[in-house]
């Protein structure tokens, strides 16, 4: 039997007519393979939606919701001042007040010393930003410059501080010097320099706060020995925050 030529005789005898393609058919069957090139864009789009973004994009939104809350704090700062009582009045115009807000936002948000820095100075300055907003809606002009120069220096102290109590040894032992220093620093200024003037309650909380700090940090330490260093370091530290604020008015205003 002859071979197939592809053609098709016609049915008068006459000239063959031209009958399909060899390899003519679904792909697989010798026919022409599908074009890969829509798959290949598609699986490519699909990697790329599954690559991980930069770290410093996911540590520059963190940053950004920490600054964003610490401007609204800042302004509630204003109006509590007006609103609270007696008793806590002086939450809303002391360091602990915005120390306390900027250090938990800082330990729960910062993935390292240098966001921890950076989010702890924006903190700060978006607080002293937010409360001469929320004062200047309330009739009070308030030059937000000086104390966000000073929140500028002494907020990625206390980012860093609040970052540490995240970690081991030394460095737990130094943050919580740092923070529970500043806490203690002022609740003892309160109660022996504008004691006349305002009400112990909030310093006395502050202070414990501070304590509180310390013996967490110092029963989380290893060895145990760093636990004295915490001590130490925050004797030292709240009686360089009690100086700075006794000479803090002299030196500034």
């Amino acid at each position: 039997m002859a071979r197939s030529t592809g053609r098709v005789l016609a049915a008068d005898g006459g000239a063959p007519t031209p009958g399909p393609p060899p390899g003519h058919g679904r792909p697989g069957l010798g026919g022409a393979p599908p074009d890969p090139r829509p798959a290949a864009a598609a699986a490519a789009t699909a990697a790329l939606a599954r690559a991980p973004r930069h770290p410093w994009f996911s540590a520059a939104r963190r940053i950004l919701l920490l600054t964003t809350v610490a401007f609204v704090l800042g302004g509630l700062t204003s109006w509590g001042q007006l609103l609270l009582p007696p008793e806590t009045a002086s939450l809303a115009n002391s360091a602990g007040g915005w120390t306390i807000p900027t250090a938990i936002l800082v330990l729960l948000l910062a993935r390292g010393y240098p966001e921890a820095a950076i989010a702890g100075g924006a903190g700060f300055v978006a607080l002293t930003l937010g409360y001469a907003v929320a004062s200047g809606w309330r009739g009070f002009a308030f030059d937000p410059t000086t104390w966000a120069i000073i929140g500028a220096f002494t907020g990625p102290v206390i980012g860093c501080a609040a970052h540490a109590l995240r970690r081991r040894g030394m460095q737990l032992a130094l943050g919580a010097s740092v923070l529970a220093g500043v806490l203690v620093g002022e609740g003892v200024y309160g109660l022996t320099v504008v004691a006349d003037t305002t009400s112990p309650v909030w310093w006395w909380i502050e202070i414990g706060t501070g304590a509180s700090v310390l013996v967490a940090s110092a029963l989380r330490v290893r060895p145990w020995g760093l636990a004295l260093v915490a001590l130490t370091g925050t004797v030292l530290v709240a009686g360089l925050f009690w100086s700075a604020f006794v000479l803090l008015p002299i030196l500034v205003f």
